[in-house]
């Protein structure tokens, strides 16, 4: 995709080619967009839309021009890099000329842009709009996130109930092993790594039971996580929260769980049955070498199923759970229900708010958001999940996120219990080994001894997120620690607070 330079971004002008995205054909085609939400103000100029591209792209480029014939308005779609979001959402913003709509940068939790007056509700534009949330899942608005004070802000059109370490492997390498896994008959941490130390000897070396995109460092926290949740721990997976446990108040990266996670991919590695030189691949040169039949099993994502399809239709693979020791039931966990990274806002000094807040309604019905799944399948699974069994996509890949909507669940977000929460996490300063580069480290020999490290870092994070508090509390925030405990969770379900 060519990207926009920021000065021809904030010009407003467009002129980004259309990527050549692996997914199913466009299927908007006839969508009615029927009579208007309200009695509509004449444009003020283009509509315009910012994201971070990519399958966003495929789908709302052409939606928004859709829109805009049945509206009588022009529709401006730009999708930028996160990278570039970063700098040109800020600027635009002061200057105002950023778009009607946008995405946030990534690392700015929403409530921070509420607070800076970067966006605002769309109670004023969107009618009866209690009755329009009501339609989303439990956990679709979130007091903290994208609600304030019961206003609304922010649309939640995809759901993050996905899990980047689903256990995905090639059916000709997994016939070489005394296992025939799915959906339901996942492995256990057994089974895992004999299959792959079975894939790896009796196919003479030419297939190694195991990959993973070791270069890509959050890959390794991705994967120990998952497998320690798998086993029974839950806590936090990004930000200040990595491995805080809501339960107890307490990190637990140090855990039974978390130590026998990472020796778990230890013994892989000297069972000579993990990839070598994956300590130099990215996750999408793991992928590939996967579906060329050189690796048996991968632990990643839901976008595999679609890419596969579409880039490699001869390769036959198969899917099941994160693996979990025997006996072992666990879920993994992301932070909210609703994708943030995919949700989008109203900007406070928007041209044209109520044509930007009817499209926002329009991915807030059953019809918009089938039309999404129709386009992006599993990859970024619409909200509603009738719209998923709705949408025309492969077999494989309704099962799979119907495997996803057993497997995930949301933890607690701790800007629910104060808002100040926000300012701890500006100043909190994640320790360095990080768990990822600390599991990385201790995969490629620079480190040796598994639990001191992990105790080292555990108890790196408690003194981070103490002085972080601190910070934040001489700047006005007034939280505790203890507002972190949510002693109503129960790990086994969303918490929808």
């Amino acid at each position: 995709m060519t990207s926009l330079n920021r000065r021809s971004f904030l010009a407003g002008t467009s002129a980004l080619g259309l990527a050549a995205i692996a997914g199913p054909a466009f299927a908007q085609q006839g969508f009615d967009f029927g009579a208007p939400m309200t009695d509509m103000p004449a444009p003020d100029g283009p509509l315009r839309w910012l994201d971070s591209g990519d399958q966003k792209g495929v789908f709302f480029r052409e939606f928004l021009a859709n829109y805009g014939e049945a509206r009588g308005i022009e529709t401006v779609y730009d999708g930028l890099p996160w990278v570039e979001i970063a700098t040109v959402v800020p600027l635009g913003v002061r200057n105002e000329s950023a778009p009607d709509a946008f995405a946030l940068p990534l690392d700015m939790p929403p409530a921070v842009a509420i607070d800076q007056g970067w966006v605002q509700p769309l109670d004023d534009y969107i009618p009866d709009i209690a009755e329009w949330r009501a339609g989303f899942p439990t956990g679709s608005f979130i007091e903290g996130v994208n609600m304030r004070d019961g206003k609304t802000y922010g649309l939640p059109f995809t759901s993050d109930r996905r899990s980047s370490t689903l256990l995905l492997f090639g059916r000709e390498a997994m016939a070489l092993t005394d296992y025939d896994p799915s959906p339901e008959n996942p492995l256990n941490w057994d089974e895992f790594r004999t299959a792959a130390r079975q894939i790896t000897e009796n196919s003479g070396g030419s297939v190694y039971g195991f990959i993973l995109g070791g270069a890509q460092v959050n890959r390794w926290r991705d994967a120990v996580l998952s497998l320690a949740s798998r086993a029974g721990a839950h806590y936090g997976v990004s930000g200040f929260v990595t491995g805080f446990d809501f339960s107890t108040g307490e990190y637990a990266l140090n855990s039974e769980e978390v130590v026998a996670a990472v020796e778990l991919l230890l013994a892989m590695r000297d069972d000579g049955s993990t990839f070598p030189g994956l300590l130099s691949l990215n996750a999408p040169q793991a992928r590939a070498f996967t579906a060329q039949g050189n690796a048996g099993m991968i632990l990643q994502g839901p976008w595999n199923v679609p890419l596969w399809e579409a880039n490699n239709p001869e390769f036959d693979f198969g899917f099941t759970w994160t693996p979990a020791p025997e006996g072992a039931d666990g879920k993994t966990y992301v932070n909210t229900l609703p994708s943030a990274a995919n949700m989008m806002f109203l900007n406070a000094d928007a041209k044209n708010p109520y044509h930007a807040a009817e499209v926002f309604r329009l991915m807030g019905t059953v019809e918009g958001q089938t039309a999404w799944a129709n386009v992006v399948g599993p990859s970024d699974p619409a909200i509603f999940p009738a719209a998923n069994e709705q949408a025309e996509m492969s077999e494989r890949a309704r099962a799979v996120i119907a495997l996803q909507e057993q497997q995930v669940r949301a933890t607690p977000v701790p800007y629910s219990a104060s808002t100040g929460f926000v300012e701890v996490a500006r100043a909190f300063q994640m320790p360095t080994p990080d768990i990822a580069q600390t599991v990385q480290g201790l995969f490629a020999g620079q480190l040796t001894d598994v639990q001191g490290e992990l105790d080292r870092l555990n108890a790196a994070m408690t003194d981070a997120l103490e002085a972080a508090i601190a910070e934040a509390n001489a700047a006005g925030a007034d939280v505790s620690r203890e507002q972190l405990v949510f002693e109503d969770w129960d790990p086994t379900t969303d918490y929808a607070g």
